[in-house]
C-alpha cells in the first residue's frame, strides 16, 4: 500500500482510503446521505458538528448507521 493510501475499517470490512481525508468527505466519497446516519468512530457516537475536524487515520474503525424511517400504518 503507498503513503498516500490508508486501510480503516468501515462497518466491519477493510477498505482502503487517501490519508489526510477528514470524516464528512470519506463518508461522501462512500455516498453516504449524510443527513440520514449516525457515525460511531473507534467505540465512540461521534456529533456530526465533529465530522469535518475529523481526520481519519490508518486503523480507524467507523461504524455507520443509516437512519430508516417507519412506524404506523
Amino acid at each position: 500500500m503507498s503513503q498516500d493510501k490508508i486501510n480503516i475499517v468501515v462497518n466491519g470490512k477493510s477498505c482502503d482510503c487517501p490519508s489526510n481525508l477528514s470524516l464528512s468527505h470519506l463518508l461522501q466519497t462512500l455516498q453516504f446521505n449524510l443527513r440520514l446516519i449516525a457515525v460511531e468512530y473507534n467505540g465512540e457516537i461521534l456529533h456530526r458538528q465533529f465530522w469535518d475536524s475529523t481526520i481519519v487515520n490508518g486503523g480507524d474503525k467507523l461504524e455507520i448507521v443509516t437512519i430508516v424511517g417507519g412506524g404506523k400504518l
